[in-house]
Formats: C-alpha cells, sequence, structure tokens
C-alpha cells in the first residue's frame, strides 16, 4: 500500500473517532429517552467526589455492612438454637394458639374444598409410623371408646384393652395403654361400610410442601357420629393406630366437616398397608399430619387429646 493511501485511511479512522466521541457528548446532554424524564420526576444530583472522598465512603459502606451482616449472622445462630430448646416451645405454641382461634373463628361446614376429576388423580405413599409389621387385617376391629349410651349396642364389650405389639413412644401422655380394661364397642369394616357411602376427589395436602390429588371412599365422620354418637357438647376426638406408634387429636368442628371421612378405598380399589389399610381417616381441613393411617382406636374426650407431631413442637391444629 502507498504512503499516501495509509494517509487516507488514517484520517477516516480519525474522522470516525471524532463522529463517535461527539455522539457520545451528545447522548449524555439529550436525555430525551432518559426514564425519569419521561415520567417527570425530580432529580437531583449530588456533588461529585474526588477519588479520595469516594474510596473513603466506599470503605466506611463496606465496614459498617460487615458489622452488620456479622451480627445478624452471630444472632440467628444463637436464636435459631435457644428457640429450639423444648422449654422455649412456647413461642410458637403461642403462634399456634392464635392460627388457631382465627382459624375456628372463620371455620364453617359449608366451606368445602374443590373437588377435581378422577383422571387426576394419583397416589404418593409417605410417613409409616404406626404402621407396624405385627399387623393382620384379619383380626383388626375398630375400638370406639366414649360414645354415649354404648352399653345399648349390640357391638359393646366391657373390655376391649389393646393387645399384642406395642409401638406407642415413651412421650405419649394418653390412653390407651395395653391390657387396661377399658368399655366400649368394637366395629367391623362391614360396620363402617353400612354407614352412607360418599366419594371424593381431593387434594391432599402435605405439611412438607407437596400436594396430591386422590379419589377417595368412605363414610363421613359425621355420619359415623350420628350412628355412634358422643355425649353432648364433647370437644375432641382422639385417634390412635393399633399398635399406639402413632396418635392425632382432634377438634369436634373440624372432624364433623362435610369433607372428613373414615375412608376404606383408594382411586377405587381399597385401601393398600401402606397408605394405611383397612380404614384411615381423610380430611381437606388438616394437613397430612392428621390424617392417620390404620385407626385401631376413636376416642370422644372433653380433654385436648395427645397428637404425635404436636409433641415434636408442630401445630396442633395444623388446618390449612
Amino acid at each position: 500500500m502507498s504512503e499516501e493511501n495509509k494517509g487516507k485511511d488514517t484520517e477516516v479512522l480519525v474522522e470516525k473517532v471524532r463522529e463517535i466521541e461527539a455522539i457520545k457528548k451528545t447522548s449524555k446532554n439529550d436525555d430525551q429517552e432518559n426514564t425519569a424524564r419521561i415520567l417527570d420526576e425530580k432529580r437531583q444530583f449530588t456533588e461529585p467526589l474526588s477519588d479520595d472522598e469516594a474510596r473513603r465512603l466506599m470503605g466506611k459502606h463496606s465496614r459498617r455492612s460487615f458489622l452488620v451482616g456479622g451480627a445478624a449472622v452471630i444472632a440467628g445462630y444463637f436464636g435459631y438454637g435457644w428457640l429450639r430448646k423444648p422449654e422455649n416451645f412456647y413461642i410458637f405454641q403461642k403462634g399456634f394458639k392464635f392460627n388457631e382461634d382465627v382459624s375456628q373463628k372463620f371455620f364453617g361446614n359449608n366451606d368445602l374444598a374443590p373437588e377435581f376429576p378422577l383422571s387426576r388423580a394419583g397416589a404418593r405413599s409417605n410417613g409409616a409410623i404406626g404402621l407396624g409389621e405385627d399387623f393382620d387385617p384379619a383380626d383388626w376391629d375398630l375400638q370406639v371408646v366414649g360414645a354415649a349410651n354404648a352399653n345399648n349396642y349390640p357391638q359393646y364389650f366391657a373390655d376391649i384393652s389393646f393387645g399384642g405389639e406395642d409401638n406407642a413412644p415413651r412421650s405419649m401422655d394418653t390412653p390407651p395403654a395395653p391390657n387396661v380394661p377399658v368399655a366400649g364397642l368394637l366395629l367391623s369394616l362391614d360396620d363402617i361400610k353400612a354407614l352412607p357411602r360418599i366419594e371424593m376427589t381431593t387434594e391432599l395436602k402435605c405439611i412438607e410442601g407437596w400436594s396430591q390429588v386422590v379419589n377417595w371412599t368412605g363414610a363421613r365422620f359425621s355420619d359415623f357420629a350420628a350412628k355412634f354418637p358422643p355425649p353432648p357438647n364433647t370437644n375432641y376426638v382422639s385417634l390412635v393406630t393399633p399398635d399406639r406408634g402413632y396418635y392425632v387429636g382432634w377438634d369436634m368442628p373440624s372432624i364433623m366437616h362435610p369433607q372428613t371421612l373414615l375412608a376404606y378405598e383408594m382411586n377405587g380399589a381399597p385401601l393398600e398397608a401402606i397408605h394405611g389399610a383397612p380404614l384411615r381417616l381423610v380430611t381437606t381441613t388438616k394437613y397430612g399430619i392428621k390424617q392417620i393411617k390404620r385407626i385401631g382406636r376413636i376416642e370422644y374426650t372433653n380433654e385436648r387429646p395427645a397428637d404425635y407431631w404436636a409433641e415434636q413442637g408442630y401445630d396442633w391444629y395444623s388446618g390449612h
């Protein structure tokens, strides 16, 4: 390339650079596309800082952020440890009680959860506490304790105490204890199936955060309570597995909700062992931890019943 052509190319590049710089300067001054201008916002600019002033200010904020963040981490660590101590559970319990009072204030039997097409029904197994291996469905009976005028029923027995395997955790502070005589009813699965048959396809919600649409068939607990009623003004219901390994306590309004069932079928087939055969509780009013599998005893009571997960610090009410 000749020296003359090189000189021309250099001049072109220089001119281009000048054009670009001019455009940049114009863009800085021309704020027609500026968002603040379009929205007619008031703008206030600080005086320019020197490099030394900017470094000093940045260093100050960095030290402050580090100290504040470090203090927050330390406070969170020790606060978490303090809250985990059983003697401090009362803080959570006060919050749970407040939530329970609010929920019960607005609770009503006309508030029904949505039902879903049968095509969406599925299955998921979770939790096997109380489903001991030493169990023969052929020997299963449902014990009912505390029913009004129980001795008028042909299913009444003077002693229906638990026997066999006993997996009750030591924390369980209420009956039933094994081999302690107690009077009540012994019901068969046919007694439950003789009640009006109800089918619903609803969403089972786990306290862990997942949910599953399931098709259930069984009898409403309210129909069960009409057939085998509690004494007047009974406040609670206790439900326990045959091996006493799992137990839940329910408030009477929730368990009498029309979408609370004693279920014996799931997705059109008899319950499998992992899902609580031969009889389990299902509901749309509470999380899965209250939907006890393999019910062995139902007891009407006016004392707030023991509850497996409530004893671990969870919400006794567990409504959603």
